[in-house]
């Protein structure tokens, strides 16, 4: 079974509450988690500050930022948030680990930034990864993860059959 899984979902789907609670119950469990997950799920830029929980520490950064009026529909992700989002993930690969978890690879990783290098590196290390992956960005994942990774539906049952497939002693809850 692949190290990688990505767990692929649409609109409708709220893959942040999903990797929240599949993280923070692998934490509760012993697993040592490192990674980034979305504190308000299901939420964006547009409609309220988004914070990013770093596994394994709690610190909250906020990756939004204020652009005043008449930029309803911009986007407001902040680039100083998302740069601390990835010291924060870079300094947690640095200690050993279960699993690394990362909330989305969005806009920011398929052109290139964002958490891309963090993400590389989790991948290199042959850290388990499991990574939620909008619809609209698949075609930028299959291009960066190259066939290593296997898809999952936006469920708790796949996370946890995936999960579960490692055989690593550490999935052995």
């Amino acid at each position: 079974m692949s190290l990688i899984a990505a767990v692929t979902y649409g609109p409708d789907d709220d893959c942040d509450a999903l990797l929240a609670v599949f993280a923070h119950e692998r934490e509760a469990a012993g697993v040592k988690v490192a990674g980034l997950i979305q504190i308000n799920a299901g939420a964006g830029c547009a409609e309220l500050d988004m914070e990013l929980e770093a596994l394994g520490t709690g610190r909250r950064i906020n990756i939004c930022q204020d652009l005043g009026p008449g930029s309803a529909n911009a986007c407001r992700l902040d680039p100083a948030g998302l740069a601390e989002a990835a010291a924060a993930l870079r300094q947690a690969l640095e200690r050993p680990a279960d699993l690394v978890v990362v909330n989305k690879f969005g806009r920011m990783e398929a052109e290139g930034g964002g958490l891309i290098a963090e993400i590389g590196a989790a991948v290199a290390a042959e850290m388990p990864l499991v990574i939620g992956v909008p619809l609209r960005f698949l075609p930028a994942w299959d291009a960066f993860a190259d066939g290593m990774d296997v898809k999952l539906p936006c469920t708790r049952t796949a996370l946890d059959g995936w999960w579960s497939g490692l055989a690593l002693p550490a999935a052995a809850e």
